[in-house]
């Protein structure tokens, strides 16, 4: 039976949509969200059973959560098409705004006001559950058996190198906050579903960027380890002891089971600023499926736009699944990979020509829906 696995990005990422208070998303969901609307109705129209939303800002309420699947995905849109319902979702905690008690920026100071204080945390944000993960889903999902990686130390993953400042030749963080430092920025879930085909592992994470930093490169460095810690789930090794979830289970991914990687990993195979080797080693791990790279009209038409002004790319300009303004144009950083076991029939990313008729819905986020429709 055919399992469409999609994701999108939630909400835009650009500056006039950062909500700064911990009820910002809350406030505006409750009003009349334009951008709400417009990927609810991105949503109706790719009707995904199984969707991972990036930056959507988690409360203990799930208050957000709430709006935005009844009066948005529950409601037609314009531009979308019947409601859409989702009975099973899953959400928790990140560690993105959460303070770490560390000067983590090498600043001085532990925290402080605004930007000060989103470095100090244990994932940048300017208050708790900014950027957070929503998955939503038509199938059940156990979570009991969801495993968090949220807690997991970065310097206890192998090879884990602290950046060198190279104004000084010494490691960027000190070593009480090396030894306590996070590796996920927001996040790490292994949330099963239980589809009609069988069991699917959706593993979702949302990686920092590579960028705003200096020349210690410490996000590029975080980049490329959140990314691979996925490679060390999947590889699986018996002497893994260090791999324990936040509920203290240790160990990876069992080598027979099916699932889908997802999320905005923030890393370009080609261009940008992250370590491009972490995600090629992802793309190409022995466990992946082999298929085409999804690609969008939207996608080409933006990127070689830029070339035209003279912002040039080397990678493929119908695989970008983002627009991310002047400075940065049009890269891929937004990915659904399946494993082995499973059949890719067919996938895509969400951006429509710009005289398509579905592209005014198409601007709802900097980031694309990726979709992938998957069969057992």
């Amino acid at each position: 039976m055919p399992l469409p696995a999609r994701r999108c990005v939630w909400p835009p990422t650009t500056p006039r949509c950062i909500r700064t208070r911990p009820v910002g998303l809350i406030a505006e969901l409750e009003g009349d969200s334009g951008h709400a609307r417009k990927i609810a109705a991105v949503l109706q129209q790719v009707r995904p059973d199984l969707v991972l939303l990036n930056e959507f800002d988690y409360d203990q309420a799930h208050r957000a959560a709430d709006l935005f699947q009844h009066k948005y995905l529950e409601t037609p849109q314009p531009g979308g098409s019947e409601p859409l319902r989702y009975p099973y979702r899953y959400l928790a905690q990140v560690n993105t705004g959460v303070p770490s008690g560390l000067d983590l920026d090498n600043n001085g100071r532990i925290g402080g006001s605004g930007r000060d204080a989103g470095n100090d945390a244990w994932g940048y944000g300017l208050h708790p559950g900014q950027y957070g993960m929503l998955v939503l889903s038509k199938y059940p999902i156990d979570p009991a058996a969801v495993r968090s990686f949220r807690l997991l130390k970065w310097s206890t993953v192998p090879g884990a190198v602290n950046p060198i400042d190279p104004r000084t030749g010494r490691p960027w963080y000190a070593a009480a906050a090396w030894a306590q430092l996070r590796l996920t920025s927001k996040s790490h879930w292994d949330v099963p579903v239980q589809t009609p085909g069988g069991l699917v592992h959706f593993l979702v994470s949302h990686p920092t960027p590579p960028v705003f930093d200096g020349p210690e490169d410490r996000n590029g460095h975080r980049n490329a380890q959140e990314i691979a810690l996925w490679r060390h789930y999947l590889d699986n090794a018996p002497d893994a002891a260090w791999l324990c979830d936040d509920a203290s289970r240790c160990g990876g991914l069992e080598a027979n089971a099916r699932f889908v990687i997802a999320g905005d990993l923030n890393n370009d195979p080609i261009d940008g600023d992250g370590h491009h080797a972490a995600i090629i080693e992802l793309m190409e791990h022995p466990r992946m499926l082999r298929h085409p790279a999804p690609t969008s009209a939207g996608g080409a038409e933006t990127a070689r736009a830029y070339a035209a002004r003279g912002l040039l790319r080397k990678g493929a300009p119908e695989q970008v699944t983002g627009d991310f303004g002047p400075k940065s144009g049009a890269m891929r950083l937004d990915y659904v990979l399946p494993s082995t076991g499973l059949e890719y029939v067919g996938g895509g990313i969400f951006w429509p020509a710009s005289t398509d008729r579905h592209a005014p819905i198409a601007d709802g986020s900097d980031h694309h829906l990726v979709w992938a429709e998957l069969a057992f």
